[in-house]
């Protein structure tokens, strides 16, 4: 089942009741009508949830709705004033045999380890020149090439090559575009986009038993989220072609505005294709960290991820 994500950028009261979770909007004073009381509260099964965003600084959640929803496994991520997101809660365990499958992770070699981020990179390799060509018709023909000649660990830094392609290609019609998370917008976007995908990825590896923090590849010693970083690689490109067809609607690089929000919110419900099957990104997300466990465990040698 696809899991809803939920973004909440009013004021509003957050409570459990009956494993549901309570949306209250505050109280203006004035006895409301019955339809106005009825409006005013909602109501949705705590096991529907995947993603939470609390995008206001006058929402009010209990800690039994936080404990709720981290024991069902959906990841809670808060914004700042500038509405960009800056927090992710996620549960301390989600699977019966996390000890196990934590031993597994640690306990991977440096070889399996490299042979895991050169899949890595040539999927997301692969799939930037897929989104190259829906931008700009053309082939890129180069990016394919640079994606087979990866080697283990990608000592040849392949991958940041392509990204320098990449990005001067992505937005034709933006003059001087740079890939920056503090330049101009669409910027903003991507980073909004980013975020959503970071929690979806960070989720299914707690889901699957496994350390976010442990990276296959990243490893700064004040990133909770390496791993989440790593696995998440080919799956930025469909945040890309997503902010690629938003900012076709604008005369110049928009804002992030609600309406802009809403669009990027539906980052979990994108259609990939993955391991022979269309499936929503948030599902595909949880076959790829799967596959990882498969890896760590020694029952496969193949990370399955998205093809664009």
């Amino acid at each position: 089942m696809i899991k809803r994500t939920l973004y909440f950028g009013n004021p509003a009261y957050l409570s459990i009741k009956n494993a549901q979770l309570v949306i209250k909007k505050p109280d203006d004073g004035d006895l409301p009508s019955d339809d106005e009381l009825r409006n005013a509260i909602r109501t949705i099964p705590i096991e529907d949830i995947g993603v939470v965003i609390l995008d206001n600084k006058q929402i009010t959640i209990t800690s039994a709705a936080i404990s709720a929803l981290l024991d069902n496994n959906v990841a809670l991520i808060t914004c700042n004033e500038k509405s960009m997101p800056t927090g992710l809660v996620l549960p301390l365990e989600s699977h019966t045999l996390q000890t196990e499958r934590f031993r597994y992770q640690l306990d991977s070699s440096l070889p399996l380890r490299k042979q895991l981020w050169q899949q890595t990179v040539q999927a997301k390799i692969r799939n930037q020149a897929a989104v190259l060509k829906y931008v700009t018709g053309n082939d890129a023909r180069n990016m394919l090439i640079w994606a087979a000649d990866v080697k283990s660990g990608d000592n040849g830094n392949l991958e940041a090559r392509a990204a320098a392609f990449y990005w001067k290609n992505i937005f034709p019609n933006i003059a001087d575009f740079s890939r920056d998370r503090y330049n101009p917008a669409p910027n903003n976007l991507l980073n909004y986009g980013y975020a959503i995908l970071r929690a979806i990825i960070a989720r299914s590896l707690v889901g699957s038993g496994l350390l976010p923090t442990m990276g296959i590849h990243h490893h700064n010693r004040y990133n909770a989220y390496c791993l989440a970083d790593d696995i998440m690689e080919p799956y930025r490109p469909y945040v890309d072609i997503l902010v690629s067809d938003i900012i076709k609607e604008h005369a110049t690089p928009p804002e992030l505005t609600r309406n802009i929000k809403a669009q990027l919110l539906n980052i979990p419900v994108l259609d990939v294709n993955i391991d022979g099957h269309r499936s929503p990104l948030m599902i595909a997300a949880t076959t790829t960290t799967a596959s990882l466990y498969k890896c760590f465990s020694g029952e496969s040698r193949k990370i399955l991820y998205p093809e664009l």
